[in-house]
C-alpha cells in the first residue's frame, strides 16, 4: 500500500500545461537573459587584459569542483582550432543563446533549443563565476529539466508542425513532482536560514540588502520612513518560506501561498533590480504550481486509474 501511495505521489497524471509554462517562460528569461548582457557580453568574457577580470579566473574557479564543468573557454579553444578569433567565438555563443530563447518561445526545435540554452548559460555563468549570482544557478537549473522534460508540448509549434503523439501524462507528472519538491526544499532551506539569525527578526538583513550598491534603488530616506515595517517583513519572509512545503501543497491554502510568493519575488525586482532573478523563480513558481493540478489523488494506486 506505501509502495502504490509514493507511486500514486511521484507519477500523477498530468496535461503539458505547466511544460507549456516553463518553456515559455523560460524562452522569455533566456532571451532577456542575453538581450541584458549584449553590450558588456565581450569586456565580461574576454580573456586577460580585455575584459573585466578576464575569463581564466572564474574558468579556474570553476575547475577546483570539477574540470568538467563546461566553460566558454571549451568553445574559444574549438573556434581557434578553425582559425575563428576569439571575439567571433564569443559572438556566435551570443548569437546561440539568444535564438535559443526564441526559439524555446516559439515551440521551434525545443528539445535542442532546451539543450543549447543550457550548455550556453552554464558556459557563461561558469565562465564568469565571481559575477553570478543566484539567478544563473536557478536558471541553470530550470533550462536542464526543461531539457529533460518531455518536450514538445501541445502549445509549441513542433507540435503542431510535426503532430507528435501526446506524451506520457504519468511521465509529465513526474517530472513536474520533482520541480516541486525542488522548490520545497529551496524555500524551506532558505528559509530556515533566515530563521536562525536574528537578522530577519529586527530587519536589519532587509535594511542592508535595501542600501547596499547596486541594489540601493529606493531611496534611504523612504526606508527610514518605514522603517517599523521592516521587522514585520522580515519576519514574514521567514515564516513564508519555511512554512512553503506544508501550505503549498494544500489546495486551500495554495493560492494564498502562491501568490505571496510571487509577490515576494516581484518586489525582490522592482526594489532591488534583480529582474532576472525576480523572472526565474516567478516562472519556476508558475510551472511547479500556477497551472492547476489535473492529477487525481495522490492516494489513488495507478492500477486503479488505469481502469
Amino acid at each position: 500500500m506505501c509502495w502504490e501511495r509514493l507511486q500514486a505521489f511521484l507519477f500523477p497524471r498530468e496535461t503539458d500545461t505547466w511544460l507549456a509554462v516553463l518553456r515559455i517562460g523560460l524562452g522569455l528569461q533566456t532571451a532577456v537573459y542575453a538581450l541584458f548582457l549584449r553590450s558588456d557580453w565581450h569586456y565580461l568574457f574576454a580573456s586577460s587584459g580585455k575584459g573585466l577580470v578576464g575569463r581564466e579566473v572564474g574558468e579556474a574557479i570553476a575547475s577546483f569542483d570539477s574540470p568538467l564543468i563546461p566553460k566558454l573557454g571549451w568553445l574559444v579553444a574549438l573556434g581557434g582550432s578553425v582559425n575563428m578569433s576569439e571575439e567571433t567565438v564569443l559572438s556566435v555563443a551570443w548569437a546561440c543563446l539568444l535564438s535559443a530563447g526564441c526559439f524555446l518561445l516559439l515551440g521551434l526545435f525545443c528539445r535542442p533549443a532546451a539543450i543549447v540554452a543550457w550548455f550556453l548559460h552554464l558556459c557563461a555563468a561558469e565562465s564568469g563565476g565571481l559575477l553570478a549570482y543566484g539567478a544563473d544557478s536557478f536558471m541553470t537549473t530550470a533550462l536542464f529539466y526543461l531539457m529533460l522534460s518531455p518536450l514538445p508540448d501541445r502549445y509549441s509549434f513542433d507540435h503542431w508542425v510535426v503532430k507528435t503523439k501526446p506524451k506520457n501524462p504519468q511521465l509529465l507528472g513526474f517530472w513536474r513532482r520533482v520541480l516541486q519538491v525542488h522548490l520545497c526544499f529551496v524555500y524551506f532551506i532558505g528559509g530556515l536560514a533566515k530563521c536562525l539569525g536574528d537578522g530577519w527578526w529586527n530587519g536589519s538583513n532587509l535594511w542592508r540588502s535595501l542600501i547596499r550598491p547596486p541594489f540601493n534603488l529606493v531611496s534611504p530616506d523612504i526606508l527610514i520612513r518605514f522603517k517599523y515595517a521592516l521587522p514585520a517583513l522580515g519576519i514574514s519572509i521567514c515564516l513564508l518560506e519555511v512554512s512553503y512545503p506544508v501550505f503549498i501543497w494544500m489546495k486551500k491554502t495554495r493560492l494564498v501561498w502562491l501568490v505571496c510568493i510571487l509577490a515576494m519575488h516581484a518586489a525582490i525586482g522592482l526594489l532591488m533590480g534583480l529582474y532576472l532573478f525576480a523572472l526565474v523563480m516567478i516562472v519556476l513558481n508558475l510551472a511547479a504550481f500556477g497551472v492547476p493540478d489535473t492529477s487525481t489523488s495522490a492516494h489513488t494506486p495507478l492500477m486503479n486509474r488505469d481502469q
